[in-house]
């Protein structure tokens, strides 16, 4: 596939480091804050994002979270393994650069290969779909 890009080593471990922070800081935050009483009375009852609720309305009831789900010794061992992980995977190597001859032959066999695919893909997928029915439900199709 042309153009796709798989994920980085650094993407993978930013967005695992992201979560973890985001759960923290969930069970970290404080009560939400007292609303504002000061409102005008004339306005009507929309409440715009920016806009405090009113003092008569209940605040939201804080999300609990239930007890965490994973100890603090382990989040702070995995969280070593993916630093040493992001440390080795900084200090490798880029990947080769594309053979041009590579490239060339790709480029050249994806028209064959489509055609193939066209020709058949669907019935390879109807023989799966229909052996792996027959083993989930016992019977042969």
């Amino acid at each position: 596939m042309q153009g796709a890009r798989e994920p980085s080593m650094e993407d993978i471990l930013a967005s695992i480091k992201k979560v973890i922070a985001e759960e923290k800081e969930l069970r970290a935050a404080a009560p939400p804050p007292e609303p504002n009483t000061a409102t005008d009375e004339g306005e009507d009852d929309v409440l715009e994002l920016d806009q405090p609720l009113a003092a008569d309305e209940p605040a939201p009831e804080p999300v609990d979270l239930g007890p965490p789900l994973a100890s603090e010794e382990a989040v702070d061992a995995s969280r070593q393994k993916l630093a040493a992980l992001h440390e080795v995977a900084a200090a490798a190597p880029p990947p080769p650069q594309v053979n041009p001859f590579e490239a060339m032959i790709r480029e050249m066999i994806r028209p064959m290969l489509k055609e193939w695919l066209d020709a058949h893909l669907s019935d390879i997928v109807d023989e799966h779909v229909k052996r792996e029915i027959g083993r989930i439900t016992g019977t042969p199709l």
